[in-house]
């Protein structure tokens, strides 16, 4: 599957570079969005895949409510899994990673769970953002403009 990924899918390896995601994560991902430029931004996939909450407002009160699962339910999932791998113990050192523990320790039941579907959320946004840009992926990119600036 990786051979033929590679030959037919030149940017799956684009997408391989962050860790956590693997060869079947960057397929899926570039077969359900099949042409990157038909988000205007790169926010806009993380609420195509359904990793938003949803809304209902009353005008006085906005409650917190379940994410929207619009999109593709197995990509969903495959990105869920792979936030679950950045967080786990086995998750190399990111800014992803750092901003979803701290995420985690603010407390609440549920805290370790909506950290886990924002980080799949944001993963979502920062792999549409590699796939448009081509850029090199940076995991510790914030640690490094912190030390130059200081």
């Amino acid at each position: 599957m990786k051979q033929i990924a590679q030959e037919s899918y030149p940017e799956v390896a684009q997408l391989e570079q962050v860790k956590g995601v693997g060869t079947l994560i960057a397929l899926t991902y570039v077969l359900t969005l099949e042409d990157p430029r038909r988000f205007r931004k790169s926010r806009d996939v993380g609420c195509y895949l359904g990793l938003r909450p949803g809304r209902r407002n009353s005008g006085q009160s906005e409650p917190q409510l379940h994410i929207s699962k619009e999109g593709d339910p197995y990509l969903r999932t495959m990105m869920v899994q792979s936030a679950h791998h950045i967080l786990g113990p086995f998750g190399a050192d990111s800014d992803l990673r750092r901003w979803g523990l701290k995420l985690a320790e603010r407390g609440g039941k549920n805290a370790k769970k909506r950290a886990v579907v924002a980080v799949a959320r944001k993963l979502a946004i920062l792999l549409h953002r590699l796939w448009v840009s081509g850029e090199v992926y940076e995991p510790l990119r914030n640690q490094r403009v912190l030390t130059a600036a200081a």
